[in-house]
């Protein structure tokens, strides 16, 4: 083992902390130690703990729930050969999958990770995966500074509320502005003073996210794509729901040329919150600006392919000061399992589920729709999240606790981020939403609107 530290550097470094010796410095002090044994159960052969844990397991309050939860992290069905093929020791033991000598194999399938990016976004290149959307939102943010030079961004209000606080986080320590657009009646983005807003040429990039954090398809017009690069703005198209990229325009067809988004619906699980995969995805113009790693194919001296990192602009590899990003590794094993489950699913599998999810969606809105005291919030057309507006007399939280006392996870309560939709459920609906369970959610509301009612004859 290499020891760089001599034992007069050892000595002098002691001395300045004051402690006369390295064991000095590991000692527990006795306010904090632990006094006497401590209370540890006794062993337990296998199978008595193995039922110890399964009793565990059945204090989980959420199984048995039907859940409209959404908001950015999505149910959908994982064909079973995925996690077999994911969970294989050969993946989960690679510590340093990115290793040309090593990791061929991890390689190529980071490579075609990157390469059903690029199909589904319509760009050009991609990286080799990010940590999740959010991060993925403030990465692509500063791709368009590095290339503008500007140091401001405008953001749509519609954009994932949790995302634009990532955003946030990384403006203020890099000192950029952060500005909004507001949400249009119908649920999209306003662009109604876009033009005039972008007209000093303070901003680097103009964001959107489609579908929004409502549910709704909010690709901007040709026009307003246009005003946004005659003024040499970058448009960043958000996907926080990779489903969609199925069956709607890809980001590149409207215009942007960045595409930052969360891949979880790909075989990930929501899993009490992650983790997740973010990706970016951009032209050939921002090749050398893409921050991550880059997975790349060549061909090695025996005429075979051959795959390794390129264009390593990252800090571990050039000076920090040159490097585009600080983001040190990307979630290969989560990238891994939406690669599997893409090729796993094939071109028409996808589509055949988005549409599902297009389905179910709506006719979750229509049944909702129909209960007298409720109503659906937004015009726009929507794919997977729908907004609906509940009896003012209950409000939005006390019907999601009504729900959640008949074993309903209703959805999330727009009140939460918006004050303006304080009387406002979000709820999502995929392809393994099923007829039944809606059925149960329409009735539990119409008890729900009934009680409302009887609250308000009352008051009057």
């Amino acid at each position: 083992m290499y020891a760089p530290h001599t034992d007069s550097d050892i000595a002098e470094m002691l001395a300045v902390v004051g402690v006369s010796s390295l064991e000095e410095l590991v000692e527990v002090p006795d306010a904090v130690a632990i006094a006497g044994p401590l209370d540890v159960p006794p062993s337990l052969p296998e199978i008595e703990l193995a039922a110890k844990i399964a009793g565990y397991a059945k204090a989980n309050t959420a199984v048995g729930y039907t859940s409209f939860l959404g908001a950015g992290a999505y149910r959908h069905y994982c064909p079973p050969v995925v996690m077999s093929l994911a969970m294989r020791g050969e993946f989960l033991t690679a510590y340093t999958p990115y290793q040309a000598e090593v990791s061929q194999g991890y390689l190529q399938a980071i490579y075609e990770w990157q390469t059903y990016v690029c199909l589904l976004t319509g760009l050009d290149i991609a990286n080799a995966s990010v940590y999740d959307g959010a991060t993925a939102l403030a990465e692509g943010a500063i791709m368009a500074v590095n290339a503008t030079g500007r140091r401001a961004i405008l953001v749509s209000r519609a954009v994932h509320p949790n995302y634009r606080a990532v955003l946030r986080t990384y403006a203020r320590g890099l000192e950029l502005d952060v500005e909004e657009l507001p949400v249009a009646p119908d649920g999209t983005t306003d662009t109604t003073n876009l033009e005039a807003r972008l007209a000093d040429k303070r901003f680097a990039a103009v964001v959107v996210q489609s579908p929004n954090f409502f549910g709704s398809i909010d690709a901007p017009a040709a026009d307003v794509v246009a005003a946004i690069k005659a003024t040499g703005t970058i448009l960043i198209g958000v996907v926080a729901e990779a489903m969609s990229l199925a069956v709607l325009a890809t980001p590149a067809s409207w215009g942007a040329e960045i595409a930052v988004g969360e891949g979880q619906s790909f075989g990930n699980p929501v899993a009490y919150g992650g983790p997740y995969v973010g990706f970016i995805a951009s032209t050939k113009e921002h090749m050398r600006r893409i921050p991550g790693r880059l997975v790349g194919r060549s061909v090695d001296n025996r005429g075979n392919d051959a795959f390794t990192l390129t264009l390593q602009a990252r800090e571990q590899h050039i000076r920090r000061e040159k490097a585009t990003s600080n983001i040190c590794t990307n979630q290969a094993h989560c990238a891994l399992v939406a690669t599997i489950y893409l090729a796993a699913v094939g071109a028409s599998g996808l589509r055949r589920a988005a549409v599902l999810n297009v389905e179910r969606t709506y006719a979750l809105a229509e049944r909702v729709a129909a209960i007298d005291g409720f109503s659906r919030a937004l015009g726009a057309p929507v794919f997977n999240e729908v907004a609906v507006r509940v009896p003012a007399t209950f409000g939005a939280a006390r019907v999601l606790a009504e729900l959640e006392r008949r074993s309903i996870l209703g959805g999330v309560d727009l009140g939460r981020w918006y004050p303006e939709f304080a009387d406002c459920v979000l709820m999502n609906a995929t392809e393994v939403t099923t007829p039944e369970d809606i059925d149960a959610l329409c009735v539990a509301l119409g008890d729900i609107a009934a009680a409302a009612r009887e609250s308000a004859a009352v008051h009057v």
